[in-house]
């Protein structure tokens, strides 16, 4: 019997190498093999996300075998306008793959040993702490560091955001001594956290999380009370039949239903969440709708 022939598709990472969105490519080209999928990666970065969905949604609409990373730093994005008009129906939303959290990070070898270290530090002199961070005012990382500032009695003003294009090009510039300190995910700490370089301060979870970060304290532990959850997931483009869709949305449901996912997605750093087709659009809607009432609350575009 002849073998069977894999299916040929391109996993896009709308950011550069190295980060939370590149893992979620090779997860799901990992948890793909055994169907068999052959998922190429490919790197289109530019405006947190923006370049890849307009690069989609205008010139690509209907690629039947092209998946698009997004997280919920897109989908924050997506609520504080930073795709230009773009809404939620605008793309077809193919399978949430995991969960990741919000972390804060710092090199090894930095004099901050606790989270309580670093506010210190930021109340004192925040002119000398550089905090690298995906994204512009606004982001999910820029907004974790915000949130730990004001509970602080920190001015978010004050503070010093280096942007950057996605959490490998942070983690690069924070090892390099660019900046200091990193405002990240959960995900992105594991892979840098083995290699003995990094430090993670909090991870801004309900609780400690198990494997590489298992000795890390949530931030609640060191008296701040802030949760970071992020949802990793694909989307494919606007005009992609139904057949193809579905073609795709019923092959994420089998490989997250296989027994080797969960050891997988955990090697990732991510943790169990999975919503794929419908179920996953509905979340997808209702969480733009929330993000976008806590821009509104925080005051973002009028306050900063």
């Amino acid at each position: 019997m002849l073998p069977v022939r894999a299916t040929a598709a391109e996993c896009i990472v709308p950011s550069k190498p190295g980060g939370a969105m590149d893992l979620t490519c090779k997860l799901a080209r990992k948890g793909l093999q055994e169907l068999p999928v052959d998922l190429q990666i490919s790197y289109l970065p530019g405006g947190i996300g923006a370049v890849a969905w307009h690069t989609l949604v205008s010139q690509r609409r209907a690629e039947p075998d092209t998946l698009v990373v997004f997280s919920g730093g897109s989908l924050l994005n997506l609520a504080e306008g930073k795709f230009g008009d773009a809404q939620t129906r605008d793309v077809r939303w193919v399978a949430a793959l995991g969960l990741d959290y919000g972390m804060i990070a710092v090199r090894a070898d930095s004099p901050y040993q606790t989270l309580a270290d670093l506010v210190t530090a930021l109340k004192n002199h925040p002119d000398k702490v550089l905090i690298g961070a995906s994204g512009t005012i606004g982001s999910q990382d820029w907004l974790k560091m915000a949130l730990l500032a004001k509970q602080a009695g920190i001015n978010p003003k004050v503070l010093r955001f280096v942007a950057l294009e996605g959490g490998g090009e942070s983690f690069i510039a924070m090892q390099a001594g660019h900046v200091q300190v990193v405002s990240g995910d959960a995900s992105e700490a594991t892979l840098y956290a083995r290699a003995g370089n990094t430090r993670v301060l909090a991870v801004l979870a309900e609780q400690r999380l198990p494997g590489a970060l298992a000795a890390v304290p949530t931030a609640r532990e060191q008296g701040v009370d802030l949760i970071w959850p992020v949802i990793r997931g694909v989307w494919m483009g606007p005009q992609v039949s139904d057949a193809d869709y579905l073609k795709w949305v019923a092959t994420f449901d089998r490989m997250m239903a296989a027994p080797a996912f969960a050891a997988t997605r955990a090697h990732y750093g991510l943790y169990p969440f999975s919503l794929t087709g419908a179920a996953l659009t509905g979340y997808v809607a209702k969480a733009v709708t929330a993000y976008r009432q806590r821009a509104a609350e925080l005051g973002l575009l009028r306050e900063f």
